[in-house]
């Protein structure tokens, strides 16, 4: 399966020992099978291919000989190992072909009882010491294997799309597996120069386990209208450094695949987030199947196309409301976070009163920020007069009375709604009538910050994400009560200080937390169960999804303690059973291993 747009990388060396299955059989040529069988002979081992009928076995073979004759043009092999690697692969239309291989990878259709047949048959057909292997993505490896007479010896192999590219491979084993079946199967891929991860038989094993739950989420949000697919796709490639958004993610591997995987997930799960989201039945059956029909939740240039076009204009478009004026911008807090938003502001031409509890806090924050200065200085990217004229634009106050003028005041304070509510009182008290109040909260209810003042239409969300002097991403967070005027003035400013603005409603987790920590609980739940390890989680998810980190690295990173925090908010706002916190990351926070910063959460960071 198709997970990302991947990055070519070198081609594996030959394999020094082929004991380990020197002769392969792959049954099913389309380009998964057809990439694996070239992979399979690059390591120096005989192939054996099998299609259904004459003309698909020589359009496979031709498929073999353009992805090789493509490798040569690319100088990741030579012509004449180009020559030698098809000299090991044979294609032909009779499958008992695979009686003299050691190894059978089934790639056929995602169909149950296509794959049960086939089983039965290979079954039949191979010596009993034959390994047969299914590619599946998402079927019950199990019932593959009870179609059988040798399940012990019936493991899953699934490969990552384009073979030749992606390095993971799932080793998938059910209860009757056996552990020598299992370690063969991974040296085989090792042999490969794929890195092989363990995983157990169960709903879409560990990177489509967790991938696809999200991306049905991220369909439900955008069915729901709660943010644009646009502003879905932008908050999770800047938010979290994904190479893809959610909703682009599942045109490029197929909206009726997905549907398919997660129906095959639900049916084993029995889980309500695994049941597809209405709108991916509706795509599929107006045959809007993504990038390969040209249409999906995007339009595309042409079928097959990557290049996506605006949709047909719709008459009658909202009209646009111009924002209020903004010159002077107030940041209350002297944290990280508040002297971030106050550099983004005063580099940007903003003048800046920066307000912490006292006047030595405020300082303090005001020097912290200078340091930031210094450092882009040092690195090139900010020259010596920009520093002195950004630097000079901040005012360090210890008296929110010095906000009395701004026209934008953001608070930055503790995560905590009763101090906000307590700072937003006094700002009601001390702004101008006009001026924009905003909140940096990342889970609070913005609305309730905003009834703490006389003027709710007001007041905004902006989230910003940390270190906010380098992430482009604030979400504009619009409350029931929000002026139109006040929202416009927000994202016409996040454009301002070249900052990329997502626009959503006042409900929990925005866009960003609300698709990304339910990820981090199903993660942990994973390791909870002893389906996988931590080490093996994070590896599929880098590698087969092209995250910038795996789900458990990442929890080190933000904080146990938070993350649990954003969960309980999830959880108490949208009362769905499967966003209840794992008890382990329950228990994790209640002894004190929070992450990286207290040494020790799902990794003991201490010894490194």
């Amino acid at each position: 399966m198709t997970l990302t747009e991947p990055t070519p990388e070198p081609a594996p060396e030959h394999s020094a020992d082929l004991d380990v299955f020197p002769v392969v059989a792959v049954v099913g040529l389309g380009t998964m099978g057809a990439g694996i069988a070239e992979i399979t002979a690059r390591s120096g081992r005989r192939v054996i291919g099998v299609e259904l009928d004459a003309t698909a076995a020589d359009a496979a073979l031709r498929r073999i000989e353009e992805s090789t004759a493509h490798s040569v043009e690319r100088g990741r092999i030579t012509a004449d190992e180009r020559a030698e690697l098809l000299g090991r692969i044979s294609v032909g239309h009779d499958l008992n072909a695979a009686a003299e291989a050691q190894l059978v990878i089934e790639e056929i259709p995602e169909q149950l009882d296509s794959k049960r047949e086939l089983f039965a048959e290979l079954d039949r057909i191979c010596p009993a010491g034959t390994v047969l292997a299914t590619g599946t993505t998402a079927l019950s490896v199990t019932r593959i294997a009870a179609a059988t007479q040798r399940p012990e010896r019936v493991i899953g192999l699934h490969f990552f799309n384009p073979a030749p590219v992606m390095q993971l491979v799932e080793v998938v084993r059910t209860v009757l597996t056996s552990a020598e079946v299992a370690e063969a199967a991974a040296g085989f891929t090792r042999g490969l120069g794929k890195s092989p991860v363990a995983a157990g038989d169960r709903p879409g094993f560990i990177v489509n386990g967790l991938l696809f739950a999200y991306l049905n989420q991220a369909a439900a949000m955008y069915e729901s209208r709660y943010a644009t697919r646009e502003d879905i796709d932008a908050a999770m490639r800047l938010g979290c450094g994904l190479p893809m958004g959610p909703l682009a993610l599942l045109d490029l591997i197929g909206v009726d695949v997905a549907k398919t995987v997660l129906e095959a997930m639900y049916a084993q799960s029995h889980d309500r987030l695994h049941a597809p989201a209405p709108v991916l039945g509706q795509l599929v059956a107006a045959g809007l199947l993504g990038r390969k029909t040209g249409r999906g939740f995007y339009s595309y240039a042409a079928p097959g196309s990557s290049q996506p076009v605006p949709d047909q204009p719709v008459d009658g478009g909202a009209v646009a409301v111009p924002g209020r004026q903004v010159r002077s911008v107030g940041v209350c807090g002297s944290g990280t976070m508040a002297t971030g938003i106050a550099e983004v502001f005063a580099k940007a031409g903003y003048d800046v009163t920066l307000v912490a509890r006292s006047q030595e806090k405020a300082d303090r924050a005001r020097a912290a920020l200078a340091k930031s200065l210094e450092r882009m200085v040092a690195k090139g990217r900010l020259g010596e007069a920009d520093r002195d004229a950004a630097l000079a634009r901040v005012t360090a106050s210890g008296s929110l009375e010095d906000l009395a003028s701004a026209d934008l005041v953001l608070e930055a304070v503790a995560e905590d709604l009763a101090v906000k509510q307590e700072l937003f009182a006094t700002l009601d008290k001390i702004c101008r009538p006009g001026a924009v109040l905003a909140t940096t909260t990342s889970s609070l209810p913005v609305i309730q910050c905003a009834m703490a003042t006389g003027r709710p239409q007001d007041v905004v969300g902006m989230h910003f994400f940390n270190p906010a002097p380098a992430m482009r991403l604030v979400e504009v967070v619009s409350t029931v009560l929000t002026a139109p005027d006040v929202t416009a003035t927000v994202l016409e400013l996040c454009t301002a200080v070249r900052k990329h603005p997502v626009e959503c409603g006042d409900r929990a987790g925005f866009i960003v937390n609300a698709l990304l920590f339910p990820y981090l609980n199903d993660a942990v739940r994973m390791i909870e169960e002893h389906y996988a390890s931590v080490d093996d989680v994070d590896t599929a998810m880098r590698l087969g999804c092209g995250y910038p980190m795996g789900p458990f690295a990442l929890l080190d990173v933000v904080g146990l303690d938070v993350s649990l925090t954003i969960e309980k908010v999830l959880h108490g706002e949208f009362r769905e059973p499967g966003l209840a916190p794992a008890p382990l990351l329950e228990h994790l926070v209640a002894a004190g291993c929070l992450g990286r910063k207290t040494g020790r959460g799902f990794r003991d960071h201490a010894r490194r």
